[in-house]
C-alpha cells in the first residue's frame, strides 16, 4: 500500500511562496486502479512526481508498505517497486529501443524475442522499432508507447502514468486501454494514472479529484464519474484534449 500523510509541496516565487500541494492525504491499496483527475494547474502532475521521487515534498510523509520513502530518491523508490511514465517521454540518443527495454526489465539476458513481445503489447511492430535509437526520429506517440513498454517490462508493484493519452492517436489510445486493463486484471498490479479521459476514468476502481492542490473528492468510479460528466455538460469525454499541465 502507498500512503500519503499531509503531503505538501511548494516553491519560492518571485514575490511569494506558491503552494502547489496542500496537506494531501491519500491511500492507494495494493492491486487497485486509481485515476487522478481535476482542473489544469491543480497539482496532479506534481503529485505524480512527488510519489515517484522526482520531486521531494516540503511537508508530510510518504510510506510504501510501512516503509518511509519520503526522503528516498527516484532510484531508491524504483528499486522498491515504483515506476513512472512521463507525460513527455525522454529521448536517449545512442540507446536503442531494445537496450532500453533490457535495462527496464532488469534482465541483461533478455532475448530480442522477449523484448519484442513488450513492444507488441503496446501495438508497435517490433521489427520496425527494436533496433532504432530512442532519439528525435521517433514521434511523440511512438516514444510514449515505447516508454509504456518499458514500464510493462519493469513489472513493478506500482506504476504511475502522467497523462498517457497525451500526443497519441486514437488507435494507439484504444490499445493503451487494453494494456492498462491487462496490467490490472491479469498481472494484478497497482496503477495510478493522471488523466482527463472518460474511457480511462471508466476502467478505474477509484477516482481522485485534485483541485487547488487539495483532494476535493475521492470515491468509486460509480460514485465520482457521473458527477464529473454532469459538471462537464454530459460530453462523451470528460476532456478530449488537455493543455499540458505545468
Amino acid at each position: 500500500m502507498l500512503k500519503l500523510q499531509n503531503v505538501s509541496f511548494g516553491v519560492e516565487g518571485e514575490h511569494a511562496r506558491k503552494e502547489i500541494l496542500r496537506d494531501i492525504n491519500l491511500e492507494i491499496e495494493d492491486k487497485k486502479f486509481i485515476v487522478i483527475t481535476g482542473p489544469n494547474g491543480g497539482g496532479k502532475s506534481t503529485l505524480a512526481r512527488v510519489i515517484a521521487g522526482i520531486e521531494r515534498p516540503t511537508g508530510g510523509k510518504i510510506y510504501l508498505d510501512d516503509t518511509d520513502i519520503t526522503d528516498m530518491s527516484v532510484t531508491e523508490r524504483a528499486k522498491l517497486g515504483i515506476s513512472f511514465a512521463f507525460q513527455q517521454p525522454v529521448r536517449f540518443k545512442g540507446i536503442t529501443v531494445k537496450d532500453l527495454i533490457v535495462l527496464a526489465s532488469g534482465n541483461p539476458k533478455l532475448s530480442t524475442v522477449g523484448a519484442c513481445e513488450y513492444l507488441s503489447e503496446v501495438g508497435l511492430c517490433a521489427r520496425d522499432y527494436i533496433n532504432r535509437e530512442v532519439d528525435a526520429s521517433l514521434s511523440g506517440g511512438e516514444l510514449k508507447r515505447i516508454e509504456i513498454a518499458t514500464v510493462i517490462a519493469r513489472d513493478t508493484k506500482l506504476s504511475v502514468f502522467d497523462e498517457p493519452e497525451a500526443g497519441i492517436d486514437l488507435w494507439s489510445f484504444n490499445n493503451l486501454i487494453r494494456v492498462f486493463e491487462k496490467m490490472h486484471t491479469e498481472k494484478e498490479r497497482s496503477i495510478l494514472i493522471i488523466s482527463h479521459q472518460e474511457r480511462i476514468l471508466n476502467i478505474a476502481d477509484e477516482i481522485v479529484v485534485i483541485a487547488d492542490g487539495r483532494v476535493e473528492k475521492k470515491g468509486s468510479k460509480e460514485e465520482i464519474l457521473p458527477k464529473l460528466l454532469e459538471a462537464a455538460g454530459g460530453c462523451r469525454f470528460y476532456r478530449e484534449s488537455q493543455e499540458e499541465e505545468k
